[in-house]
C-alpha cells in the first residue's frame, strides 16, 4: 500500500510505522478470522476443582515461599466510569421534568434500569453526599429531590461521575465514610500480595486521570495502612500512544478527521500487555479495577488468590526442574516420560499425535518448547448468564488444540456447530489471574513474543456522526495471552463482584452492614 507523505509523516509521530499500519488495513480488508472452538473447557476437561486438601497444600506452599518472592497486584484501571451511567445519560436526555413526574416516566417509557435505580438510590454509596448537599427545599418534595440527585451525581458542576475513572467512583459505604474501588484494592493487597508489611501494587491509567489516582492515593494511604498494617507501593503507567489503532471507513479506506489528519484510536485492553511486559515480579496478580468485595468480605477472596499463587509456584517449580534438566541435556527416558504426563495431567496439554515416532532430540526440543513460556493460573467461575467471555479449547491456526479464554465476538455465531458450543459453556473469565513471567533462570519473557496477533477485534464505532471502523488488539487476557501455558481453576462465585453499571452497586455484595 502506498502512502503519502503526510500520512507516513503522521503514522511516525504516532510511534507506529508504515508496516504496522499496512497490516492492520489489511485485517480490516480480509476480516479478523474467527477461532475454532473445539469443546467448553469443563470441571472433567480443562477446569480443575480443587479438593479442601489440595486447596490446603497450595496455602501452604504460597505461605512458606512468599518471603523470598516479589509479589505485584496489576490492575488495569484506564476506563473511565461512563458506560457505568449509560442508562442515566439515556435518562437525563429523555425526561422533562417541566412535563411530568418521574414516576410518570417510569410509567411512560417502561425503564426497568432506572426503576430499579430510584427504587433502590438510598442505598448507593454516595448516597449521603449527595443529599447533604442539597437545599432543604428540593429534599422536600419527593420527585424533585430524585431529579437534584441524579442531575448532582453527573453533572459538571456537581459529582461528574460519568468523567471520572471508575477507579475513583465510590463503591462502598461504611457508615462515616465512602470507599472507592482504588481504595478497595489496597485493601485487597494487603490481604493476600503483601510480604514483610509491604504490598506492591501497578495501575495502568489514563494520562488525564492519574493525577486524581495519586490524589486520592495521598487522602487515603495513611488510613489504609492504620487500618491493614500495610504499607503500599503504588506506581502507574498508560496505554501506549504506538499501541493505538489507525481507524478506517467502512469500504476500508483511511478515516480522515474534520481537519485532514488521519485517526488513531485505543488498541483496547491488548494493548496493556505491553505495561504488563515493563513490569516484573515473581508473582502477579491480576484483576479488574471493578471487580471489589465489601472489606468484611476480602478474606474470601484473599483465601482464594492465594491458592491461585500456590498452584502456580507449586506447578511452576515442576516446570522449572524438567527445564533444567532439558536444558543441561541430563534428562532421562524415565524423566522425558514423567515430563509428558506431567504436562497431560497438570497443563491440560494436548502432545502431538506423532510425538510417539519422535526421535530422542526432536522429543526434547519438542518438550523444551512447550515448557519455555509464561505461566498463567485463570479463576474461572460458574456461568450465571454474566456478559463476556470463558474457558475454551480451541484448534489454532495449525492445527494444535489449547485452552484459551475466549469472547462472544471471537466466534463465529452463525455457524450452529461453533454457536452451540460457546452456548454450552459451563464456565465465566472472571480476570482472576495469577501469573508467572520468568523462566527457570529467574529471566522475565518478552511477554510480546507470547501474542497471537490473528486474534484482534474488528469495532464499529462512529466519529463526529461518521461510521467507521475500528481495531482491537488481541485482548490482554485473550490472544495477547494466547501462547502461554494455561491452567484454569474453579473460584467460588462470591468471590466476582463486577461493576458493569451503577445498579450494580445496590446489590447485596456491594452492601455493607453499616
Amino acid at each position: 500500500m502506498n502512502f503519502t507523505d503526510q500520512e507516513i509523516n503522521e503514522i511516525k509521530d504516532h510511534g507506529l510505522t508504515a508496516k504496522q499500519v499496512e497490516s492492520q488495513i489489511d485485517l480490516f480488508v480480509n476480516g479478523v478470522p474467527n477461532v475454532k472452538l473445539v469443546a467448553p473447557a469443563t470441571t472433567s476437561d480443562g477446569i480443575f476443582k480443587l479438593a479442601e486438601a489440595e486447596e490446603l497444600k497450595f496455602l501452604d506452599f504460597y505461605e512458606d515461599k512468599k518471603s523470598e518472592l516479589d509479589l505485584l497486584k496489576f490492575t488495569p484501571a484506564s476506563g473511565a466510569a461512563s458506560r457505568m451511567f449509560k442508562k442515566i445519560y439515556q435518562f437525563l436526555e429523555d425526561y422533562n421534568a417541566s412535563k411530568e413526574t418521574i414516576d410518570e416516566y417510569l410509567e411512560r417509557t417502561g425503564d426497568n434500569h432506572m426503576k430499579k435505580f430510584f427504587a433502590g438510590y438510598e442505598e448507593f454509596p454516595f448516597y449521603n453526599h449527595i443529599i447533604d448537599g442539597l437545599d432543604e427545599e428540593t429534599k422536600a418534595d419527593e420527585n424533585t429531590k430524585k431529579y437534584a440527585f441524579i442531575k448532582t451525581m453527573m453533572s459538571e458542576n456537581g459529582e461528574d461521575y460519568g468523567n471520572l475513572p471508575k477507579g475513583l467512583i465510590p463503591f462502598h459505604y461504611y457508615g462515616c465514610y465512602k470507599a472507592t474501588a482504588f481504595e478497595e484494592h489496597l485493601h485487597e493487597a494487603a490481604a493476600y500480595a503483601a510480604k514483610s508489611d509491604k504490598a506492591t501494587l501497578h495501575f495502568t491509567v489514563s494520562p488525564e486521570h492519574k493525577e486524581a489516582f495519586v490524589k486520592e492515593f495521598d487522602t487515603i494511604h495513611a488510613s489504609v495502612s492504620n487500618t491493614t498494617g500495610v504499607n503500599f507501593d503504588v506506581d502507574y503507567s498508560f496505554q501506549k500512544p504506538e499501541t493505538d489503532t489507525v481507524a478506517v471507513t467502512m469500504d476500508n479506506k483511511l478515516y480522515r478527521k474534520g481537519d485532514g489528519s488521519l485517526l488513531f484510536r485505543p488498541g483496547g485492553h491488548g494493548a496493556l500487555i505491553e505495561n504488563l511486559n515493563d513490569v516484573d515480579a515473581d508473582v502477579i496478580f491480576i484483576k479488574n479495577i471493578d471487580n471489589v468485595l465489601v472489606q468484611d468480605q476480602i478474606q474470601t477472596l484473599a483465601r482464594s488468590k492465594r491458592i491461585l499463587a500456590g498452584l502456580l509456584l507449586e506447578k511452576q517449580a515442576q516446570v522449572f526442574k524438567y527445564a533444567a534438566l532439558l536444558d543441561k541435556n541430563t534428562i532421562s527416558e524415565n524423566e522425558l516420560e514423567e515430563l509428558v504426563t506431567f504436562l497431560k495431567e497438570d497443563f491440560s496439554t494436548r502432545i502431538d499425535s506423532d510425538y510417539t515416532d519422535f526421535s530422542t532430540e526432536e522429543k526434547k526440543s519438542y518438550l523444551a518448547e512447550l515448557l519455555d513460556r509464561p505461566i498463567r493460573v485463570c479463576g474461572m467461575v460458574k456461568n450465571e448468564g454474566e456478559p463476556g467471555g470463558g474457558p475454551f479449547w480451541v484448534e489454532d491456526e495449525s492445527g494444535k488444540v489449547a485452552l484459551q479464554i475466549i469472547e462472544g465476538a471471537q466466534v463465529n455465531t452463525k455457524d450452529a456447530k461453533q454457536g452451540e458450543i460457546f452456548k454450552n459453556s459451563t464456565h465465566f473469565n472472571p480476570v482472576d489471574i495469577v501469573a508467572g513471567v520468568r523462566n527457570y533462570n529467574g529471566k522475565k519473557y518478552n511477554l510480546l513474543d507470547y501474542v497471537n496477533p490473528d486474534l484482534a477485534f474488528i469495532a464499529y464505532k462512529t466519529d463526529g456522526g461518521n461510521e467507521i471502523k475500528a481495531l482491537e488488539l488481541p485482548g490482554l487476557w485473550n490472544g495477547a495471552m494466547a501462547r502461554w501455558n494455561t491452567l484454569f481453576v474453579e473460584v467460588p462465585l462470591e468471590t466476582f463482584n463486577p461493576v458493569k453499571t451503577v445498579n450494580d452497586l445496590l446489590k447485596p455484595s456491594h452492601q455493607t452492614k453499616a
